[in-house]
């Protein structure tokens, strides 16, 4: 990085959180699957740094990208223009960005996931054929009535016929017993961008009455034997049902076509550690 351009916060938690993704995991093939089967265009909510959006547009589809994390959405404008952008033109939305790969388009908007279709190049009733919320974003809504809405605006940004797939995790009892503010070393990893070393800790605390999961992550990151630099972030998690989440989609209009335990789309059974829901627009 730069000596005269210091990195802000939001943008290190936004290179460490794809550092904490360089161990995939494993959902992208599900996307590409619905993407064959439904066609494009896609609008994915919480888009991030376009792991996923950036992976069909090189796929070939026209996909929308929504994020309220101004952060997150520079790193995908990067990772497009990483991937062979033919370049990048203004502003898309309120504050977005608009990526062409080889063979897609990858529109980055940026605005709450819930507020679609009322952001800026988001499309009321289609022509979305497939809306994805991936790898436990909706839990990032803290709370039941946020989690209905998310639902909602998927349905309402689909076509007739159109594919929504949500993935939430779900923990186990024993994950609950342990978020009791005890701090836990998840991985130490050297981040190939500025080649320092950085460790990942956190600790989370469980409400069973809000079902809320505070969780707090802590970054240091530095040369060894060099003080480190600390980044860290607090995220709310509401933890939802697989109850909830049925319901949520058959309140906003989608009818629930499978209810999965993986991203394989495998049987979801006592003791799977996410769901997979994907529901259509009749």
């Amino acid at each position: 990085m730069p000596a005269t351009t210091p990195e802000s916060g939001a943008d290190a938690l936004a290179r460490l959180y794809d550092l904490d993704l360089a161990e995939d995991p494993g959902d992208v093939e599900l996307y590409r699957a619905l993407a064959r089967r439904t066609g494009g265009p896609v609008v994915e909510l919480a888009v991030g740094t376009g792991r996923i959006a950036a992976a069909l547009a090189g796929d070939g589809y026209e996909v929308v990208g929504v994020d309220i994390d101004a952060a997150m959405l520079a790193r995908a404008r990067a990772r497009i223009g990483a991937a062979g952008a033919a370049g990048a033109a203004g502003a898309a939305g309120a504050a977005g960005g608009r990526g062409a790969t080889a063979s897609g388009r990858l529109d980055l908007v940026e605005g709450d996931l819930v507020d679609a279709p009322g952001n800026a190049g988001v499309t009321a009733g289609g022509p979305y054929r497939l809306a994805i919320l991936g790898l436990n974003s909706i839990l990032l809504l803290a709370g039941a009535d946020r989690q209905r809405a998310a639902l909602a605006a998927m349905a309402n940004v689909l076509r007739p016929g159109g594919v929504a797939v949500v993935d939430a995790w779900q923990p186990s009892p024993a994950d609950l017993v342990a978020f009791d503010g005890r701090l836990s070393l998840e991985w130490l990893r050297t981040d190939p961008e500025t080649g320092l070393e950085v460790t990942k800790t956190v600790a989370a605390w469980f409400d069973p009455a809000t079902r809320l999961v505070t969780l707090t992550t802590i970054f240091e990151e530095g040369a060894p034997g060099a003080a480190p630099a600390r980044w860290t972030r607090v995220d709310a998690l509401r933890l939802i049902t697989v109850d909830e989440l049925a319901s949520f989609a058959l309140a906003a209009g989608l009818e629930a076509e499978q209810l999965a335990g993986d991203h394989e789309l495998g049987a979801l059974e006592p003791g799977s550690d996410r769901v997979v829901l994907v529901a259509r627009k009749p």
